[in-house]
């Protein structure tokens, strides 16, 4: 059978509830004729662990990388890796974040420099850059090719990544497959700059944009940072239509399987003081189109899926073996039936806090270690309850059960799964403590 084509398109720190006909028409075209995964959830909602558990298959724990400024250890086998001795020309565009060093002075340094071929994750083609929104803004910026050299851009930065991707099709080796990673760093708010940048000719059509439910019952700048954000999903959208189209002037579309997916959500500092790095539904639901191979017909998927399943997903539409450190599952078998649906997703976060939570079909629970902030370490013995939510009564997770007594036996067989996960992903065996008092946010 003839491999496919496969590219991968990863936006940063989209909610799920922001694909719909009016704003993303292109990618709802995807989910028409391929498969919508409605309850999707990262496993780790900060941007360079995410990345990490992509590449490598692993939970962030497993692979070391729970902070941002951790590099792929060296060794690790890459997306890439597995893609080239499979024949597959690789290729990656965007935000690579994954080979600088977090402490200042100590280690590599390349947020804004050539990255060294070395941590480049064994991609043959490469444009961009380690810390994208170091090296951009929404408009203009540069990034650097797989031999180290510096390549400027001028215009909306989404469009401009997407013009790499584009051009790597149309240069590609035509008698091979390819496997392509495409990181847009938009909708992320840009960091210097302390705000969303949307694309400018479509801001103001967003200003009265209908915002979430989950946002306003509680502090925070949604208000001013919406329509920005809603632009650059809508521009994004935009972006991946032109994509498409380059596929089928190639005539290769029918032949590319293509996945639209995104790091985590943002909760527009309505749960802390940022965007993420919260077990919430608006920092950890993303949206998830599979689009091609065995995902066709417009299905509506709603069983729960996980970041931590696309790399083994990948490999299978490959015809890769799945290999066995994998710790997802391949969906295709999940929408066939011939893998049993999840009983939960696995979260772990980081930086703001040292936290484990799971969300189940009805439920979310967490629990974090007593440090004030996660920075001080990844791990820890001893936990306390932190949240526990009804989802089908309290959908927008406004009130904190973690107290309960009604939910007693409901939190005790969630600990019990929460602990099996954690230990699933070579964690020691916690000790979980009771709440000290439940959170309000």
């Amino acid at each position: 059978m003839k491999q496919k084509n496969i590219i991968f398109y990863f936006s940063d720190q989209q909610r799920w509830d922001t694909v719909n006909s009016q704003v993303t028409p292109n990618l709802m075209q995807l989910a028409n004729e391929g498969v919508m995964f409605e309850n999707n959830f990262t496993c780790q909602p900060v941007c360079g662990p995410a990345r990490a558990c992509l590449q490598s298959g692993l939970y962030a724990t497993q692979i070391g990388c729970y902070w941002n400024g951790i590099p792929l250890p060296d060794g690790t086998p890459s997306l890439a890796h597995y893609f080239n001795n499979a024949g597959y020309q690789t290729a990656y565009i965007g935000k690579w974040h994954l080979a600088s060093d977090r402490l200042p002075g100590i280690g590599m340094h390349c947020e804004a420099t050539a990255i060294p071929k070395e941590r480049l994750g064994e991609y043959q083609y490469f444009r961009g850059a380690d810390v994208l929104e170091f090296t951009s803004h929404g408009y203009d910026g540069f990034i650097f090719d797989e031999n180290g050299t510096k390549i400027n851009f001028t215009g909306y930065r989404a469009d401009c990544i997407n013009d790499y991707a584009t051009e790597y099709i149309e240069n590609r080796d035509k008698d091979k497959p390819f496997f392509m990673f495409i990181s847009q760093l938009e909708p992320h708010h840009q960091n210097d700059h302390h705000c969303y940048e949307g694309f400018k000719e479509t801001i103001d059509d967003y200003k009265n944009y209908p915002l979430p439910d989950d946002l306003t019952f509680m502090k925070g700048d949604y208000k001013e940072m919406y329509p920005d954000y809603m632009s650059a999903i809508n521009r994004l959208d935009y972006n991946v239509g032109r994509l498409v189209q380059k596929l089928k002037d190639e005539g290769i579309y029918d032949d590319t399987i293509i996945i639209y997916t995104s790091d985590h959500g943002s909760h527009f500092k309505t749960r802390n003081l940022e965007y993420k790095r919260s077990c919430h539904e608006s920092a950890t639901h993303t949206p998830l189109i599979i689009k091609g191979g065995e995902f066709v017909g417009g299905k509506r998927e709603t069983r729960l899926s996980s970041l931590i399943d696309i790399p083994p997903t990948l490999m299978a539409m490959a015809g890769i073996d799945i290999p066995k450190q994998y710790m997802g599952i391949d969906l295709a078998k999940q929408v066939s039936g011939e893998e049993p649906p999840r009983k939960n997703v696995f979260i772990q976060v980081s930086e703001a806090s040292n936290s484990r939570a799971i969300r189940t079909d009805k439920y979310k629970y967490s629990i974090r270690d007593a440090s004030p902030c996660g920075y001080i370490h990844a791990k820890a013995k001893v936990y306390f309850e932190d949240y526990l939510y009804d989802l089908e009564k309290d959908p927008i997770e406004k009130y904190n059960l973690i107290k309960n007594k009604a939910y007693a036996e409901v939190r005790e067989e969630l600990k019990q799964q929460l602990i099996d996960e954690m230990m699933n992903a070579g964690e020691e065996k916690p000790i979980i403590m009771p709440a000290i008092k439940a959170r309000k946010i």
